[in-house]
C-alpha cells in the first residue's frame, strides 16, 4: 500500500501550492500560539479555500479548548484534528471530526495499550520525545521500538528529512509519514525543492 505524505506546518498559501503539486497527501495547520508555525484562522480558512479536492487538511492542537477548536472547524471546515497534548480520548472524539492522536515516545511507553486507549483515533502520530516540547522537536527516535502489526496505524514523524525519509519507510513501513522542519528554508517557511526530494524518499522507501 502506498505511503501518505502530510505536510505540517503551512502558513503561506505558496507552500500549500507547492506541496499538493509535488503530490502531498495532506496539509497540516498549527493552532498553537507558542509554536513558530501558529496561524490564524482566517489566514488558515484562505488556505484551505484554495485546495484542490481530495488534499486532507488537518488542525494541529495543544490541551485547546472546546472554543477554540469549534472555531476552527466553524471557520475553516477542516477535515481531520491532531491533538498532540493530554487530551483524553473522549476530548479528542467529541468534536464532530475525525482525529489523530500524537504520542511522544519516551522510554518505557506501551504502545500497543495506548493503541487500544485511542481505539476511536483514524491513526497515532508519533514523534520524538523532549520533556516540555508537545511536538516538532526536528529529532528522529529508534523506530525499532514500534511494533509491526501496529505500523498500518502509524502516522510517523519525528526528525524526518528527505535523507532518511527512505530508510525510515523502508523499515517501519508506516501508513503515513509526516514532516514539518524536514522540508523548511526557515521556521515556518518551507522549500519546495526539499518537498520534492522528501516525497520522492518516500516512493523509493515503498518499492
Amino acid at each position: 500500500m502506498r505511503t501518505r505524505i502530510k505536510i505540517c506546518g503551512i502558513t503561506r498559501a505558496e507552500d500549500a501550492q507547492a506541496a499538493v503539486r509535488a503530490g502531498a497527501d495532506a496539509l497540516g495547520f498549527v493552532f498553537y500560539p507558542p509554536s513558530p508555525r501558529h496561524l490564524e484562522v482566517d489566514q488558515a480558512a484562505a488556505i484551505i479555500r484554495s485546495l484542490p479536492p481530495f488534499v486532507t487538511s488537518v488542525a494541529l492542537f495543544v490541551n485547546a479548548d472546546r472554543e477554540t477548536i469549534a472555531e476552527v472547524i466553524r471557520e475553516t471546515g477542516i477535515d481531520l484534528l491532531q491533538f498532540h497534548g493530554n487530551e483524553c480520548p473522549e476530548y479528542c472524539a467529541e468534536h464532530g471530526r475525525p482525529w489523530i492522536k500524537a504520542v511522544r515516545m519516551k522510554d518505557g511507553i506501551d504502545l500497543e495499550k495506548v493503541a487500544r486507549d485511542h481505539a476511536g483515533a483514524r491513526a497515532l502520530l508519533l514523534d520524538a520525545y523532549r520533556p516540555g516540547v508537545p511536538g516538532g522537536t526536528g529529532e528522529a527516535f529508534n523506530w525499532g521500538r514500534i511494533p509491526a502489526e501496529l505500523a498500518g496505524r502509524i502516522v510517523l514523524a519525528g526528525g524526518l528529512t528527505p535523507d532518511n525519509v527512505t530508510e525510515a519507510v523502508r523499515q517501519v513501513r508506516p501508513y503515513a509519514v509526516d514532516v514539518s522542519g524536514g522540508v523548511e528554508a526557515e521556521k515556518g517557511i518551507k522549500d519546495a525543492d526539499r518537498i520534492q526530494r522528501f516525497i520522492r524518499g518516500v516512493q523509493l522507501g515503498e518499492q
